[in-house]
């Protein structure tokens, strides 16, 4: 089969999908109006359309019929519903599916009657929608005339996100409570520093030899990065918080791997695939009960699922797995093996294969 994906070629998410869908043996090409990433597989063509920007969504439709004529593909899968939808909506070619991300369909149409219509629009022109959560499919449906919305998770790379790959920091001084999250509001890393204060707080007047072993580690740059540091003085914890800033995601397993307990307090999120990435390197985790994070952790198995803008059940759930070692280690086993059964980016990859077939097959 031979599918051409619509998507940016500088996310990483687009070149994991190209690169397991060829591995299931699939043709792929991608076309894309942003630069491909430096990090992109030579053995996958990329055709780069000719304007960028807000207007190139519409100015780049000829050049696009153009490209899927000398393609020829069987199907095209777009990603992201409003930029990249709108293009594959106005170049009119079918079959294709059209998978949401996330602040496309949560974000995007709150802006205006005209932003509402215009997903609208290019949800209701695809053949299939796919979404990477139940919750985004939930969301995304209210948008749509009477269209089934296929499960299409994303993956992780299991020889990457490999705990043995790495020597684990084995100094029983130091507990590491960290995230890897970009510095944005939505993914509320000012409520885990609240936590966090709680946590350190409780822990020196009840176990004040354990809170000398702790250490809190945030991952990510940002545009709120110069207020969460402010935040964490306030909070009288800044001697214990260190913010890194930016990483690539090739640093990312290593980072991962200095932590003992990885938290994502988010107000939004359409996945979590950063939660799975932890849970893949045996890390207990602690989440917000929103978007898609409960249904990538086993609440009481892999870690906690706490609710939103609570800063002290986050708390309590993040002291929990402090002071009890063996629940720690517990929940670290069945974290890998939790990840490892349900998001490896082949199986993930083969799914995403399987709507492709099925879209054809219903569409002949």
């Amino acid at each position: 089969m031979k599918v051409t994906i619509l998507s940016s070629a500088s996310s990483i998410h687009i070149i994991q999908w190209a690169k397991y869908l060829c591995e299931q043996g699939l043709d792929v090409h991608v076309i894309s109006q942003h630069p491909k990433s430096v990090d992109w597989p030579i053995h996958i063509p990329v055709s780069i359309l000719p304007y960028n920007g807000f207007l190139g969504y519409f100015f780049n439709v000829f050049a696009l019929k153009k490209l899927l004529k000398e393609i020829k593909p069987d199907i095209l899968n777009v990603h992201y519903a409003t930029g990249y939808g709108t293009t594959a909506r106005l170049a009119n070619f079918h079959p294709y599916v059209l998978s949401v991300w996330g602040s496309d369909v949560f974000e995007f149409p709150y802006r205006s009657f005209f932003h509402k219509n215009l997903l609208k629009k290019n949800l209701n022109s695809a053949d299939v929608i796919a979404s990477t959560s139940l919750s985004m499919a939930k969301q995304t449906q209210q948008f749509v005339d009477h269209k089934k919305i296929e499960i299409t998770p994303f993956g992780v790379d299991l020889e990457k996100f490999n705990p043995s790959c790495f020597d684990k920091n084995t100094n029983a001084q130091t507990i590491c409570i960290g995230t890897v999250k970009t510095l944005k509001h939505v993914y509320g890393i000012d409520i885990l520093l609240k936590a966090l204060s709680i946590v350190f707080s409780d822990i020196k007047n009840e176990f004040p030899e354990v809170s000398n072993q702790l250490n809190f580690r945030i991952v990510g740059g940002g545009t709120d990065m110069d207020e969460l540091k402010k935040l964490a003085v306030e909070l009288g914890i800044d001697h214990l918080t260190h913010f890194t800033g930016s990483v690539s995601h090739e640093d990312v397993p290593s980072e991962l791997n200095r932590l003992d307990i990885y938290v994502a307090l988010s107000r939004q999120e359409s996945f979590g695939v950063a939660v799975v990435e932890a849970q893949a390197m045996g890390i207990p985790v602690v989440v917000s009960n929103v978007g898609g994070l409960p249904e990538v952790v086993q609440n009481g198995k892999t870690g906690f699922i706490v609710d939103s803008e609570n800063p002290q059940q986050a708390a309590n759930a993040i002291k929990k797995l402090i002071l009890d070692t063996e629940l720690r280690q517990a929940m670290s086993v069945e974290a890998k093996q939790f990840a490892h059964s349900n998001f490896s980016w082949q199986s993930c990859a083969e799914n995403m294969s399987d709507v492709y077939h099925k879209t054809l097959k219903i569409l002949k």
